[in-house]
């Protein structure tokens, strides 16, 4: 494992460096969009390259998988079927929310080897807010979390992905709605995991599953006591072209969710 406070430190510095000085002062000429369609800022590729240089001293020869680095090579994906140490990261998650000078964006970062996650970091920039997790479960600026697991499907509130899903699938997820107490998206997948683990919220049901999106955020509320699984009720297998995931407070409520889709 490495050094929690080096990363720490890492993710302070790079924020007060390029991502504060940037907020709410970016030009029209730093946001474009790749695939035509998801926006992406100067400050995504920069943060991006300076987690680079650094987690590269922090383990030699560790592979590195971006979220900006894949746009232009999809197959660094393949480093997760390596016995290398493979840094996973999204140098701002909820770009679309820093761009509009909206507070909730975070880094997120993974450390993973042999299919397996070791360690996970989640930085909020506005705030200074600094979750971590690794074998000995999650903590919150060095203080250790653990959830209540207790919220029922109709007191609970979460995020529901409209896109990606089949047809089929997508009417399901409709008809649900309802059955919750509050169904709303942050716009950073990022943040709402942090809020998962403080018990601010309590689930998000997810069709595309990019890695750097989501290996950090399952890994912290998995650590804290929370669940995640596949439709095929198998945890998250970040490794894999998978898909459709639920990830919750605890196996109880991800179950009674499931069998909600299911019905």
């Amino acid at each position: 494992m490495v050094n929690v406070d080096d990363i720490r430190e890492i993710l302070f510095n790079v924020s007060n460096k390029i991502i504060l000085p940037s907020f709410g002062n970016l030009s029209n000429n730093q946001i474009s969009y790749k695939n035509n369609k998801d926006i992406v800022t100067e400050i995504d590729i920069k943060v991006e390259k300076e987690l680079y240089s650094h987690f590269s001293k922090l383990i030699k020869n560790s592979k590195f998988v971006g979220e900006e680095t894949y746009s232009k090579d999809p197959s660094i994906l393949n480093y997760y079927q390596s016995d290398n140490y493979c840094w996973t990261v999204d140098p701002i998650d909820g770009t679309s929310n820093f761009a509009k000078s909206k507070e909730r964006f975070a880094v997120m970062v993974s450390l993973t080897k042999n299919k397996q996650i070791i360690q996970s970091f989640i930085y909020k920039p506005i705030g200074e807010e600094f979750m971590f997790a690794d074998k000995t479960g999650t903590f919150i600026n060095d203080k250790k979390i653990k959830l209540s697991a207790n919220t029922k499907i109709e007191n609970s509130i979460g995020s529901i992905s409209t896109k990606y899903w089949d047809e089929n699938q997508k009417e399901k997820l409709i008809a649900i709605k309802n059955k919750f107490k509050n169904i709303n998206s942050y716009g950073s997948i990022g943040c709402e995991y942090f809020d998962i683990v403080l018990e601010k919220r309590d689930f998000t049901l997810l069709s595309r599953l990019h890695p750097w999106d989501h290996i950090p955020g399952v890994f912290i509320v998995r650590q804290a006591g929370g669940h995640d699984c596949h439709f095929d009720k198998l945890e998250y297998k970040f490794y894999e072209n998978s898909k459709n995931l639920v990830v919750s407070s605890s196996k109880k409520l991800n179950y009674a969710i499931l069998n909600l889709i299911g019905e």
